[in-house]
Order: structure tokens, then sequence, then C-alpha cells
């Protein structure tokens, strides 16, 4: 009885094995807002609601905005007068300019005469004087007219503040979006800066996925990956490693690993748990065993059991990669001719002959 060969499982070398590491997630979107008003007001309108996907500018909802409108046709108003009296500063201007070269022409006139003796020197002098006048009077009309350019500007930047404030009344999506939340509804009291909507950048959903650290080594950028959602366990959505966090989780020790999704799912729910298969690496040629046919395992290493010349023999072999199914890849150890068995049976020794059973 003894004698006779027991009958064993050995590995066969498979091709092109997929090596994956797993990981637990959420569904997420990376770019996500609230958004509310910058002034303090009440709604008056909303148009959008949990959902639904608006484009960038869309209105959202708006506040009760005559008060500001009346504030804006004031400043309107404001300009307008503004601009008359620059208007009336620079006719002002003309008129001064005008004097002060009629002054000129007849105190030129009057110093021509007194050196001939035709006028007295009094006439002349009283010619200087009346065009000294007239030349500070045209100083003084064009600071008038200054003071009116300066205060037409500030006018049209009180009118541009108060047509930016109207405008403020309104809440515009500040990107293509969908509506996520909706906290307010129409006739609430709002403070500036109050979140009225919640909303999400729909083509930055992915998954935040975490894997244990110690398993997380391989993960590189651009890793393919595949996704299953909670809500279709049977389904596997394809997508790849988009960025891996710097900083893990300490205390949890795992790594955080963004995941994009190469199609984004219609119906997608955010918060959803997820579960990721990393593809890290790709084993051209490998004998693979079951843990369980490993004995003495540690981090790198242990024995197996080999079928050498007919006969069962024990050796200890490097280990590689280890899969998701438990079994791990043989990377030395072996001698040439060994093939590592996998299914152990009673009566299984070092020596015993041995024949492969085929299935």
């Amino acid at each position: 009885m003894l004698l006779r060969p027991i009958a064993i499982q050995v590995t066969e070398p498979e091709r092109d094995v997929a090596v994956q590491v797993f990981g637990l997630g959420t569904v997420e979107a990376r770019v996500q807002s609230k958004i509310g008003f910058k002034v303090a007001g009440v709604v008056i309108d909303l148009t959008a609601d949990v959902g639904d996907r608006v484009g960038r500018g869309t209105v959202l909802a708006r506040l009760d905005s005559r008060e500001q409108a009346a504030r804006v046709a004031r400043a309107g108003a404001a300009v307008e007068q503004a601009a008359a009296n620059l208007q009336k500063a620079m006719a002002g201007l003309q008129k001064a300019e005008a004097t002060y070269a009629n002054a000129r022409n007849i105190s030129a006139r009057r110093q021509k005469l007194a050196e001939t003796n035709v006028t007295s020197i009094e006439t002349a002098e009283t010619a200087v004087n009346a065009e000294r006048g007239a030349a500070a009077d045209v100083s003084l009309a064009k600071s008038d007219v200054a003071v009116a350019q300066a205060a037409i500007s500030d006018v049209k930047a009180q009118l541009r503040q108060e047509e930016a404030t109207f405008d403020f009344h309104a809440l515009a999506a500040p990107y293509d979006a969908m509506v996520i939340t909706r906290q307010k509804e129409l006739g609430s009291a709002l403070a500036a800066g109050e979140a009225v909507f919640a909303i999400i950048d729909a083509k930055t959903v992915w998954v935040l996925a975490y894997v244990d650290e110690s398993k997380a080594g391989e993960i590189a950028v651009g890793q393919p990956v595949d996704i299953v959602l909670r809500s279709q366990p049977h389904r596997r959505l394809p997508g790849r490693v988009a960025r891996i966090q710097p900083e893990s989780d300490r205390v949890n020790e795992e790594r955080r690993i963004e995941v994009a999704f190469d199609r984004i799912p219609d119906g997608f729910n955010l918060g959803e748990q997820v579960e990721v298969y990393i593809t890290t690496v790709h084993l051209a040629s490998v004998r693979l065993v079951p843990e369980a046919a490993i004995g003495n395992l540690a981090r790198n290493s242990g024995t197996v059991l080999t079928q050498e010349d007919g006969r069962l023999q024990r050796r200890q072999v490097g280990l590689g990669h280890r899969l998701l199914d438990g079994r791990y890849e043989i990377v030395d150890g072996l001698a040439e001719t060994s093939v590592p068995v996998i299914g152990l049976v009673g009566g299984m020794r070092v020596g015993r002959a041995a024949a492969v059973q085929r299935p």
C-alpha cells in the first residue's frame, strides 16, 4: 500500500496573469460647490431643483431687486447730471478763454499806444490788470472742468457698483452643473453668502477608494481599474487610477486612491459604496500555489511539496505576488524538474512515489 504512488494535483504554468489590488470606496465629485447670493434679500424665484442639469450662466434663483433697481436708476440720473455739469464747465472754460484772448489783445494795443503817448499809462496798466484777471478766470474755469470730470468718473463708478449689486440679485450656475440639494424655498429671507443650492460638475464624478498600505506599493497613476457599484454587484465598470493622494489615513493605515470612470455611469449616486480592483502587474508566465499548500509561510517565503522524478520532495521557495484568490506566485527555489503540488491529501510525505492526477 505504501509503495503504490499517491495521486496528486500539481500547478500548471499560467500566462498573462493579472495581479490586482482590492479597495473600498465611495462615489464622489471632485468639483462640488455650495452657492448662494452675495447680497441679502428675499427669494422670489427658483428655477432649478434637485437632479436638474444646468448650463454655465443659467439663472437658478432671483431675489427681490426692486429697491436695488431704484438705486441703479438714481445712479444713472447722477451720471446724467454730472455730464450736464461737465458741459457747463466746458462752456465756462470756453467763455473764459475768449475773454482772456480779448483782454490780451486790448492790453497789447494799449501798451503800444502808451509808448507813443496816445493813451495814458494808467489806461495801459488797467488793460494789463484786466488781462491778468481774465487769465485767472481761465485757470479757475479749467479747475471747474477738472472737478466736473472727476465727478462724472465718480458717479459712473457708483453706477457700475449699483449695477453689479443688481446683478448679484440673480444666482447663476458658475459651471455646467447638476443640482444635488436645494436648501431654500420661495419667500426665504437670506443673509449674504447663505447657501441656496449644492451643485456638482457631473463630468468630475469619480471614486475615492481606500487601499491597505501593505498592498498599495505597486499602484501607479494610469493603471486600469474594475469598478463595482454596490447597486450593480454583477457589473464591472472600467476606470483608471487618476491620482494617488500624498497623505494616507493615519488611523486605518490606508492609502487614498482617486479612480476615474472611463465613462461616468448614468444615474450615479454620490456616496454609494464601491469596490475597486486595481490591476498593478501582468505576469507573463507564472506558477501559482494556493496558500493552503504553503508551509512555514513567511513574508516572502515558504515551503511547498513538489513532484520530482516521480517522488515527493519539499522545497523552500521564494514567494512573489499574492492574488486576490489567495494564490501566491513562486519566484525562485524550484529545480528544473520540480512541479509544485497544489492539492494536499493524507499520506503525503517526502520520498513517496507520486503520480499526477489529471482532471
